[in-house]
């Protein structure tokens, strides 16, 4: 059994196209096996929800009569410092950055972060007007020197969330093994083992669908926070060569995607700023990738369960910020670490998640919503993402 993706296209316009969700095909494949579900099945979608620290928003803004050169100069929104280093009205907010007024963690308790580039892309794609003040030397060109105006997506000709690296494949579980409570990026964690944070869809999340890269690569359409959006190239800190299951799937961080997508198009449910305390503002963002089902060996990936799936248990009170200690202390399942407990060192440590389950579901359900309806049509990569051995 093999099929093309333009066969799959047709079968999405004649309104016959069969679609599962990443949960939903454990299941099937179960009952039919993997020969008669590869058969019977054509795309499984998958989908995840978490905090996605390395994502921004490029934002060229319409120049009034008189012109100003942003680029060389300063703006902030809402006093969220953006990147002006770029051509005369093109600039760049970062979901991390803080107003230069924050205490972050200065002064002894650990910081709240309570406002920042994550707050000013949601509240833009809520349609609300932000405070564009900005700055800049003055050319004979670019005369204006100085701009302070409440601006929203009207004031924009192009918004487009541009995230450097999404969806990691795979991640850490956060512990601590130190004497204090520690703030992380992987939330508050516990002393001496009381507490185990992971980030992770598991079996629901996209490149752990695909874990060799076959369907996945750069013109890969995607569901992007409520519109669409697409793969760029691969993320940052992309790292296929990581050790791998004999199913394929890797035991730690491994692939990565850069996305990018009409942030004026976008739907805020989709688009959420969080505040780490401690550590920092994030973005959390929705992304749903179809996986086609060319042949048998990617419905053999897509059916891999929670059960099947492994995670590298990390020190984040020692070996994480020094490299000093034991690099790994364990690896668990994903069907462990939703369990609510794992063990570690003897010992049981109760687990929480910051990447939410329920909407990865409701990302994967919708996406074959839209595929079912004749909504949502694939795309042939045109350019593979580094896989393993890759030169």
């Amino acid at each position: 059994m093999a099929r093309t993706i333009e066969e799959i296209n047709e079968k999405i316009r004649a309104g016959s196209v069969v679609v599962f969700t990443a949960e939903e095909i454990i299941e099937v494949v179960r009952e039919k096996g993997i020969k008669r579900a590869s058969r019977e099945v054509d795309v499984v979608t998958t989908g995840t929800f978490s905090p996605m620290c390395s994502s921004g928003a490029f934002i060229n803004l319409r120049q009034e009569q008189q012109k100003m050169k942003f680029g060389g100069g300063y703006a902030t929104l809402n006093d969220v410092p953006a990147y002006a280093g770029l051509a005369a009205a093109d600039i760049y907010l970062g979901a991390t950055a803080l107003p230069e007024g924050d205490p972050r963690n200065n002064n002894g308790r650990p910081g709240r972060f309570r406002y920042g580039g994550a707050h000013v892309i949601e509240e833009l794609a809520q349609g609300k007007k932000v405070l564009l003040n900005a700055g800049g030397y003055g050319t004979d060109c670019y005369p204006k020197k100085r701009r302070e105006q409440m601006i929203g997506f009207e004031d924009m000709n192009e918004a487009f969330l541009f995230n450097p690296r999404n969806c990691y494949q795979n991640y850490n579980v956060a512990v601590n093994l130190s004497d204090k409570p520690i703030y992380t990026y992987m939330g508050k964690l516990k002393p001496r083992l009381g507490n185990a944070n992971y980030c992770s869809a598991g079996q629901l999340s996209p490149l752990l669908n695909d874990p060799m890269y076959r369907t996945i690569g750069i013109g890969t359409r995607i569901f992007f926070c409520g519109t669409e959006g697409y793969v760029v190239w691969n993320g940052t800190q992309h790292n296929p060569d990581v050790p791998r299951l004999a199913n394929g799937t890797p035991t730690a961080g491994a692939g990565t995607l850069a996305l990018i997508g009409n942030l004026k198009d976008m739907d805020p449910k989709w688009l959420r700023a969080v505040s780490f305390t401690g550590y920092g503002v994030s973005l959390s963002v929705a992304v749903g990738l179809p996986i086609p089902i060319l042949d048998e060996e990617m419905m053999r990936f897509v059916s891999i369960s929670d059960a099947e799936l492994k995670a590298p248990v990390i020190d984040y009170g020692v070996f994480y910020p020094t490299g000093e200690g034991k690099p790994k202390l364990a690896e668990v399942t994903y069907e462990e670490l939703k369990s609510g407990t794992i063990e570690v060192n003897g010992k049981k440590v109760p687990t929480g998640s910051f990447s939410s389950y329920a909407k990865a579901k409701e990302v994967a359900g919708y996406l074959k919503s839209l595929i079912t309806d004749g909504k949502f049509f694939m795309t042939q990569a045109v350019q593979p993402l580094p896989g393993p051995n890759h030169k």
